[in-house]
């Protein structure tokens, strides 16, 4: 059980909690968002067993192309971001925070921009990711201004909540649009394919059940893939690199840079990108930072009786 904490405040936390174990396989991590309850919590339980107990595809690639990430923090951090981010070309840029104003996430994108054009020595690419924190007319503003601010955005992740909204927002709108939580957290992840409410599929491995089923649900989408971490340590990590190394077609840098966001982590060798690219390859955890980073016992306690929560509701696997 381990408890990292974080440089920057990210999706609300200054500490990333979760449980990593070794298999016949590897290493798994299973580390769900507090705000996953225990069904939701199942399908990071099959990742993780599947992670350690029976592995991954062979891959068809030796390197997965990353951005780096940039949290909701002011254009000077933005850009210190972005220069220290080991070689990507493509940012993707936190908006819409609630209770923040779009002149923040304005500056910050134009911030983004201007630092990415400075390491690349060539305009890089900018996308933007809402977490479905706008409403379709809200969001069809900002884009069109951020768009701008960014010299053309890539795409725009989650602008709105709802498929029905992204399908609209996709449809009044010349950014690309890319979903996440309508797959990630839907009862129907197709909706997004059948309203044609999305040109990308935000994929992540933990939260969707496996390299193995996010192949499946890849191929039955029929969309471009772009795959994203559930800020996992470098252990859980690789789970999202063998999925990026095995798709067959890689046409977008992947939301999996995001080891930097980490103050510490389980290994001496983070998963960090060179050149802006991950090598693909198993990351284990090292036995003194598993101990230094060890969480405390009340946090444990409340971990494994999640674990156990959401083991009997998976049918009690390893």
């Amino acid at each position: 059980m381990y408890a990292l904490p974080l440089r920057t405040r990210f999706r609300g936390l200054t500490v990333r909690e979760g449980m990593v174990w070794q298999g016949a396989a590897g290493w798994g991590e299973f580390a769900p968002f507090d705000d996953y309850d225990a069904a939701a919590a199942v399908p990071w339980w099959h990742a993780a067993v599947e992670a350690a107990e029976t592995g991954w595809p062979e891959p068809v690639r030796d390197s997965v192309p990353v951005n780096c990430t940039v949290p909701a923090v002011d254009p000077g951090a933005a850009r210190a971001i972005v220069t220290a981010g080991h070689g990507c070309r493509t940012a993707k840029v936190k908006v819409a925070e609630p209770g923040r104003p779009l002149s923040e996430d304005i500056a910050r994108v134009e911030a983004v921009a201007d630092a990415l054009a400075e390491v690349a020595g060539a305009p890089g690419r900018v996308r933007v990711d809402a977490n479905g924190g706008w409403d379709v007319d809200q969001a069809l503003h900002a884009v069109r201004l951020l768009d701008r601010a960014a010299g053309g955005l890539e795409y725009v992740e989650q602008p709105c909540a709802s498929v029905e909204e992204l399908a609209t927002v996709r449809r009044r709108s010349d950014v690309p649009v890319a979903a996440d939580e309508s797959i990630r957290r839907a009862d129907d992840p197709y909706r997004v394919r059948d309203l044609d409410a999305a040109d990308i599929a935000v994929l992540k491995v933990a939260p969707l059940g496996g390299v193995r089923v996010c192949l499946q649900l890849a191929d039955r989408l029929g969309l471009p893939v772009v795959v994203s971490s559930a800020l996992e340590s470098s252990v859980g990590l690789t789970a999202g690199v063998a999925l990026a190394a095995a798709l067959p077609e890689l046409p977008f840098a992947c939301g999996l840079g995001t080891a930097a966001l980490f103050e510490h982590d389980l290994t001496d060798q983070p998963l960090l990108p060179r050149d802006g690219q991950l090598a693909v390859g198993a990351v284990p955890p090292l036995p003194q930072r598993l101990s230094a980073w060890r969480a405390d016992q009340q946090t444990t306690r409340r971990w494994h009786d999640r674990l156990e929560a959401v083991r009997a509701l998976a049918g009690g696997s390893p």
